[in-house]
């Protein structure tokens, strides 16, 4: 079977999903979205506190890394999206973009069109603007933890933070969430259902992608798999990788974009050598602290009543995202931006996510805002179907550790302060008094945030795998629009930086077929 479509996006999740509908509005520009994984059709999906209930099933990638030294020798579990929306559907809901500090490097490495300035009204226009795609809000109906927490944090020396978008907001908020009326809203409801009527966008899930199909240097179309089948679908314009920080240098590099010497050991013809595909990769790494509700009960998610207190009105426990509020703190005060964050979770976060604890608790998770060590995403084989080698390299760089020593010690002080104090029972997860020990074993057990980045890094350097306007050096007709091209990682979370990385491309490409 053979299909020619002016747009192949390949993935549908935070950047596909806007990209996409934004081509489609064009109705002389037909665009065909493929997702690897099934439809977004799971109820779970729907309501937020269910979310760490999605890893692992049949919407998540459910990949592990390599082991990690530093980290007890331990594959790291990174759960990150298969479906319509992709991570917008399975991941936490939290809008935390990033600072102005983090966009402005951004156009310091690749153009001024990154830059905060820049950026600012595309943040806006996806989640803060009357009518915008992802309705940002906050939580209905916040735990009193979450209260506590704050003010706690302000007896610390926490202030309270600015509402503006991208400012360098030190100190502690409530989260806004990507949610409407209590329940997720993923991009593949502010984006992908409201483009549905259109006759020229074509979503199709369970289609794996397996390799651009790339004739004299130009991008022709895709090749992709659907119920045993080859498909190969032809682009009149371009391909546009939107799979993320791991599935597109895959990708690339199973399409014969990347390091030339390792492409060639796993027998695949080389199309361009990009050595930095795959590279840079940097994630946010996370040690959580985790402990007992001073008044022991039952979790309040499992209480009678819930579901159908959710289902009426979407109100109650379950409208919870977990991360209730979080705090950007400085581990040295001479620093010119934060570089912790501090995640209040309003229930224990057992086994990564996966282990669903009976009884109640919460979890302050303190997470290393700019890592200096770095990883990166090979291919194991030329198997299309085979998973990639994942090392990220956790604390490889000392100074990493040392950050994440001096923020567990902020925690502890946060934990040790009224009103939160009171709200704590026994330490569960590492179960030992503040101090050294357990300082070193909640480092040794620390997870990821699931925020990998930088794997197809875009610049107006020579060396960066896509340009400025993020375009395959050494392929036409090629794009990748998605956290991967992050040339820098946020101080914040990924899913709104990636939304305003499928907007940016969109009007990226509009401008060039316009000019």
């Amino acid at each position: 079977m053979n299909e020619a479509y002016d747009y192949v996006v390949v993935g549908a999740g935070a950047a596909g999903a806007p990209l996409a509908a934004r081509l489609s509005e064009d109705p002389d520009t037909t665009v065909l979205v493929l997702e690897a994984g099934p439809a977004d059709d799971l109820p779970s999906i729907a309501v937020p506190a269910l979310f760490p209930g999605l890893f692992g099933s049949a919407v998540d990638w459910a990949d592990e890394t390599a082991p990690q030294q530093r980290l007890a020798g331990r594959r790291v579990y990174w759960p990150h999206g298969r479906t319509l929306g992709g991570s917008s559907s399975i991941n936490a809901m939290m809008w935390v973009p990033g600072q102005r500090a983090d966009y402005d490097r951004w156009g310091e490495l690749a153009g001024p069109q990154w830059s905060y300035e820049a950026v600012r009204p595309v943040l806006s226009r996806i989640g803060c603007d009357d009518g915008a795609p992802m309705r940002i809000a906050g939580l209905p109906d916040p735990a009193p933890v979450t209260s506590a927490f704050l003010d706690a944090c302000g007896k610390a020396g926490i202030p309270l933070a600015a509402d503006e978008i991208g400012s360098a907001y030190d100190g502690v908020r409530h989260t806004m969430v990507t949610q409407h009326g209590g329940r997720r809203r993923s991009t593949a409801d502010g984006y992908l259902r409201p483009a549905a009527h259109r006759p020229n966008l074509v979503v199709r899930h369970q289609a794996a992608v397996q390799k651009v199909e790339i004739v004299d240097g130009r991008a022709e179309g895709v090749r992709y798999c659907v119920d045993g089948r080859p498909v190969t679908v032809t682009a009149r314009r371009e391909v546009i990788l939107c799979a993320g920080a791991v599935d597109s240098p895959r990708l690339l590099m199973l399409s014969g974009i990347g390091p030339a010497g390792r492409l060639r050991d796993h027998g695949i013809e080389l199309v361009a050598d990009a050595p930095e595909v795959g590279r840079n990769l940097r994630d946010h790494l996370a040690a959580m602290l985790l402990v007992e509700a001073a008044e022991p009960g039952p979790d309040p998610r499992r209480a009678p009543g819930a579901f159908a207190q959710f289902r009426a009105n979407g109100r109650g426990p379950l409208t919870s995202n977990l991360g209730e509020a979080y705090a950007f703190v400085r581990s040295d005060p001479a620093l010119p931006h934060p570089d912790i964050e501090l995640v209040l979770l309003t229930g224990q976060f057992v086994d990564e996510g996966r282990t669903r604890s009976q009884s109640a608790g919460f979890t302050l998770a303190v997470v290393l805002l700019q890592p200096r060590s770095r990883g990166e995403i090979a291919l194991r084989d030329a198997d299309p179907l085979s998973r990639p080698l994942i090392d990220p390299g956790y604390l490889s760089d000392p100074e990493d550790r040392r950050v994440l020593d001096a923020g567990l010690r902020i925690a502890e002080e946060v934990l040790a302060t009224e009103p939160l104090a009171s709200e704590a029972g026994a330490p569960v997860q590492p179960a030992l008094p503040p101090g050294p020990d357990r300082r070193h074993a909640a480092v040794q057990a620390a997870q990821s945030l699931y925020h990998p980045v930088g794997t197809c890094r875009m610049g107006t350097d020579s060396a960066s795998v896509v340009d400025e306007r993020l375009r395959v050096r050494g392929v036409r007709n090629l794009r990748v629009a998605d956290a991967s091209v992050m040339p820098e990682i946020v101080r914040g979370h990924t899913a709104a930086p990636s939304m305003l990385i499928g907007e940016r491309a969109a009007e990226l490409i509009a401008a060039e077929r316009r000019g």
